[in-house]
């Protein structure tokens, strides 16, 4: 029970701090006349970080009521794009300029965020049982970023992130690190199903497709 009261309060902490450093990253960014409102809110990271806020802020705000199936789903979504996101910028992205400059901004978006929704997952774990096949949907987002950028990025020229631009390397590279992502992603996907799974309530039974 006291478990119970704690995460709502934990889950409205970190989605406060996370809007307050995107909205602060925001405003400095307008205020040094750099800012390209739609390339900021279609980082993957942005998005991601922006996913899971509102489902920290759903989950604070209906701690009292029954555990919805849909939620805890989209709740591993979130796990998975954290998780990504946090290894990529740390293998990837280290040093490269994505519109965080500000050193705190940076550190919540890319390194505090990623371990504190692990940690969400870990801390309140689904009630549900979930499969691969279900974890295999939280592909379809990634999937659907990517194509947007690549078309997003042939007709503007504008590129999010360096490897995703064939201007270094060509498509053949792109591809290359689009499909190891995705990868990384499935990777990704079966062990928060697994861990999920574990920690749920209904136990760590064998799993199926």
């Amino acid at each position: 029970m006291a478990l119970r009261s704690v995460v709502p309060v934990y889950r409205l902490g970190f989605a406060l701090l996370t809007l307050a450093a995107m909205a602060t990253q925001l405003v400095s960014l307008a205020g040094a006349g750099t800012l390209d409102a739609v390339n900021y809110l279609t980082y993957f990271t942005i998005d991601s970080n922006l996913i899971a806020t509102v489902l920290f802020l759903v989950g604070a705000a209906r701690w009292r009521s029954e555990r919805s199936p849909t939620l805890d789903l989209l709740r591993g979504g979130a796990v998975v794009y954290m998780s990504v996101t946090g290894v990529v910028f740390a293998v990837l992205l280290s040093g490269t300029n994505v519109d965080t400059a500000i050193p705190w901004v940076n550190s919540v978006v890319h390194e505090l965020m990623p371990m504190v929704v692990v940690a969400d997952w870990l801390l309140d774990p689904p009630q549900t049982r979930l499969t691969l096949r279900q974890g295999a949907l939280w592909l379809a987002y990634p999937l659907a970023w990517i194509i947007y950028e690549l078309i997003r990025g042939s007709i503007t020229g504008a590129y999010h992130y360096p490897f995703l631009n064939p201007a270094h390397g060509g498509y053949g590279a792109v591809a290359l690190y689009s499909a190891a992502i995705l990868v990384l992603m499935l990777v990704v996907c079966a062990v928060v199903v697994w861990l999920g799974n574990v920690r749920s309530p209904a136990g760590p039974a064998r799993q199926t497709a």
